[in-house]
């Protein structure tokens, strides 16, 4: 008992993840299977009755059956701890709720084969028992395919982690949070309030940008000076720019530069980085931005462009 508390105090450490599940599955062993060893063992050297040896054998290979069962699924519990701390990050988000499913049919999995074991260890013939497994199986199967479809794209997400409950994502024609991440569908709160629904496995085959992950948020936008300011005063424009947007907090400029000549002016590409990832602070930084730059254009004697069209109208002589 002292040895066992020893090593579940080990694997609740901070020691190396591989120290820690090799004390998890030690404290993990009873002692019965080893007592079946060790008489099966001494029964090798001992006149026993034929039937005996041959009961003491069986209930070995049971116990250690189960042993094994055990184990795995404390192996199992340890991997999803881990896959639990992984999923929490430093914000401390929820795990996915799809790692109960993984729980669940690794669990049934497990001892499914230790009962195998053990009634072929019986003398049960299991070769029919597991043919018809196989065809239920199958028939199962293809009756909720779509379920099982879904089943399995939840178990890829929980697994893979593109995103987490409380990312914000982009998905289709939707931007919003992920709410809930299920078995067969994921539910997902729009900007605009309404809760969207999506099939998991609808879900994988779309391309979802995961704003929730990113470091920062990137804000392009272009600003159309009108071809009557003299070249003198466009060059200023970069300057006054920078100068704006780097007087915002949790803004990082990153350039400014005349891009092209359009049909009404001068058109100039800005963009700058916000800090935050989330959607508000980067439309707050955008309207600062923008209402700073009215002010310093303003200040210069520099005028945007509007939409114009000139019309020539050549009279016969």
């Amino acid at each position: 008992m002292r040895v066992r508390r020893q090593m579940r105090r080990l694997a609740a450490s901070t020691a190396p993840r591989g120290v820690r599940l090799l004390a998890e599955l030690v404290a993990q062993v009873r002692m019965l299977p080893l007592l079946a060893l060790s008489v099966v063992l001494a029964s090798q050297w001992l006149a026993l009755p034929p039937r005996l040896k041959e009961l003491a054998n069986d209930a070995m290979v049971i116990l250690l059956a189960l042993e094994v069962g055990i184990l795995a699924t404390a192996a199992l519990r340890f991997w999803l701890r881990e896959q639990q701390a992984a999923n929490a990050g430093p914000e401390g988000r929820p795990e996915a709720p799809t790692l109960t499913i993984v729980d669940f049919v690794a669990r049934v999995l497990i001892w499914l084969l230790v009962g195998l074991v053990a009634l072929d260890n019986l003398g049960v013939n299991i070769t029919a028992l597991l043919t018809g497994l196989g065809i239920g199986g199958i028939a199962v199967a293809l009756a909720v395919q779509n379920v099982l479809g879904d089943l399995f794209a939840s178990l890829s997400i929980a697994l893979d982690k593109p995103f987490l409950p409380g990312d914000s994502i982009e998905l289709d024609n939707v931007v919003g949070t992920v709410e809930h991440i299920g078995i067969k569908s994921t539910r997902i709160r729009s900007v605009n309030g309404e809760l969207v629904v999506v099939s998991n496995a609808d879900l994988l085959k779309s391309r979802v940008r995961n704003y929730g992950r990113a470091a920062e948020r990137r804000k392009l936008f272009q600003l159309c000076i009108h071809y009557a300011t003299p070249v003198e005063r466009l060059r200023q424009v970069p300057g006054l720019v920078e100068a704006v947007v780097r007087s915002q907090p949790g803004v990082r400029f990153e350039r400014c530069h005349l891009r092209t000549l359009g049909e009404s002016g001068a058109v100039f590409e800005v963009v700058f980085f916000s800090d935050a990832p989330e959607f508000e602070p980067l439309v707050a930084a955008e309207h600062e931005v923008n209402l700073g730059v009215l002010e310093a254009l303003a200040g210069a004697g520099i005028t945007l462009a509007y939409p114009t069209q000139t019309v020539l109208v050549q009279r016969d002589a």
